[in-house]
């Protein structure tokens, strides 16, 4: 007599809790229509599950395969399942969905000419990719990087790549040599400009091969830039245990996420793209206006949370954003200091994506840790805070609020290089250098961070009532942060 499966696959949909979304569409009917590099949590609780409700609103030929470009570990947590996995929504009622999306899934170092050929094959339309800023292959000044040994080696060997440039270079050669239609290449990572970094280095790699296929990739190849969001904590142990308890049946790999969540897409005309807008993706011509609203509003209110509560002795967003002084301090700092700097973007209501991200850092399901936050500070504040102060200073504004933050971040820094803590930062030796120098005035540590010019511009710090007012802020900060906080 056969065992009963007692994990999640085709066979025990049917056990799933009828509370559970499981999937309604028919998965044997779905042809593939999408390959995706980068199989990792963030794509599976985004962008696959925009595309699996896609599938359950309408019919289409959009399923997903996944690419592994280095490892086995997903295709081999997921094959006895049939592809399917579980999502988590983090949220005041936490609720589960069967992923159906996901239909094949390749490991690319142990079949490369599978993968182009998938690349190759007339259905696959659009190509997704979640590898990190490192898997594009770039130089500091955003041209595709030739010194790289797997660049170097996909010239060479272009029929067995090892990088996701040199995959999606060799299958659209593919297409090329039999006059087919280009498929559309989307980034779906946090990054700036991600469409146009992503066709620098494709559009550079193809040149190099061949000067009339570089043509036509520069010509005919489109590579729409998007903006995407959604906290997506880690799966362990637990979180399987949980997800088995919810669904009645074990699943290896499930997924979660918060309920917000967010996908741009650049809209470029007579382009054929899956219509996740009708699910919820935003097809927007000022992608760049939303990536600095979120910019300017999440990580810059993350950020100023971060140092502010940290210094107060919190250890998460949620902890922080409940305390009275820290909740009104972010919300004058965003209504104040940061929405006045930022441009009306068109289907984006300011006012209301502000209130959302409060919402969303109240959250009690997600344990967002500030100390995660405040790494790579130095990386993050010229982005998340120093243009909108110069912005405010330009425009005559008041900018108290943000050099607050910039204050508390100074502070933060000396107390952790002082109780001999890790500094997660490029530049941590020389944080920790000006944080345990001692003899210094209020206003000479503000200098000495000051003058990290990585990091600040010479003209903002030559601004008087910028240093006046971190000077004053840092020395309130340390008399009492809470009382600092609470006179701003």
């Amino acid at each position: 007599m056969p065992t009963m499966k007692t994990s999640l696959c085709e066979e025990t949909l049917g056990r799933v809790n009828p509370s559970v979304k499981n999937v309604t569409y028919d998965r044997s009917e779905v042809a593939i229509g999408i390959v995706h590099f980068g199989p990792g949590a963030f794509h599976r609780a985004h962008q696959a599950v925009y595309t699996d409700d896609l599938l359950r609103l309408q019919a289409g030929d959009w399923g997903i395969c996944e690419v592994s470009i280095n490892s086995a570990t997903f295709r081999d947590a997921v094959q006895e399942q049939d592809n399917l996995y579980t999502l988590t929504v983090l949220d005041q009622q936490i609720s589960q969905q069967i992923v159906g999306a996901i239909k094949e899934v390749l490991v690319a170092p142990e079949d490369p000419a599978a993968v182009i050929a998938r690349l190759a094959d007339p259905q696959t339309r659009v190509v997704t990719l979640t590898v990190t800023e490192k898997g594009y292959c770039l130089t500091p000044d955003g041209d595709l990087d030739f010194t790289l040994p797997g660049i170097e080696y996909d010239l060479n060997n272009p029929k067995c790549p090892r990088t996701v440039i040199g995959y999606l270079v060799a299958g659209l050669r593919e297409r090329y040599k039999i006059d087919l239609e280009p498929f559309v290449v989307i980034s779906c990572d946090n990054l700036t400009d991600n469409g146009h970094r992503l066709a620098r280095a494709v559009r550079q790699f193809s040149a190099t091969i061949d000067s009339t296929f570089g043509e036509w990739v520069m010509g005919k190849v489109h590579f729409p830039c998007t903006m995407v969001d959604s906290i997506t904590p880690a799966t362990d142990q637990a979180v399987k245990e949980s997800v088995a308890e919810a669904i009645g049946v074990t699943d290896n790999w499930p997924v979660q996420r918060e309920q917000f969540t967010q996908w741009v897409i650049e809209d470029i005309p007579n382009v054929e793209l899956p219509p996740w807008n009708q699910v919820g993706a935003i097809f927007s011509s000022d992608v760049a206006g939303y990536e600095v609203s979120k910019l300017r509003i999440l990580n810059g209110m993350h950020s100023s949370l971060a140092f502010t509560g940290l210094l107060c002795g919190f250890k998460t967003v949620e902890e922080a954003i409940k305390v009275d002084y820290l909740r009104a301090y972010i919300i004058s700092l965003c209504n104040s200091e940061i929405i006045p700097t930022i441009k009306p973007v068109v289907g984006l209501d300011l006012e209301v994506y502000s209130a959302d991200i409060l919402q969303r850092f109240e959250n009690p399901a997600i344990r967002h840790f500030l100390s995660q936050i405040a790494c790579d500070s130095t990386q993050k504040i010229p982005f998340r805070i120093l243009g909108t102060i110069s912005d405010n200073l330009n425009a005559g504004r008041d900018c108290a609020g943000l050099c607050l933050a910039i204050a508390a971040w100074m502070h933060m820094i000396r107390n952790m290089a002082c109780n001999n803590r890790p500094i997660t930062d490029p530049l941590s030796e020389r944080l920790v250098e000006i944080g345990r120098t001692t003899g210094l005035t209020d206003s000479e540590f503000v200098d000495s961070f000051l003058a990290i010019e990585e990091m600040f511009p010479r003209k903002l710090v030559d601004e008087k009532l910028f240093m006046d007012n971190v000077v004053r802020h840092y020395a309130a900060l340390g008399e009492d942060p809470r009382v600092a906080l609470q006179q701003g």
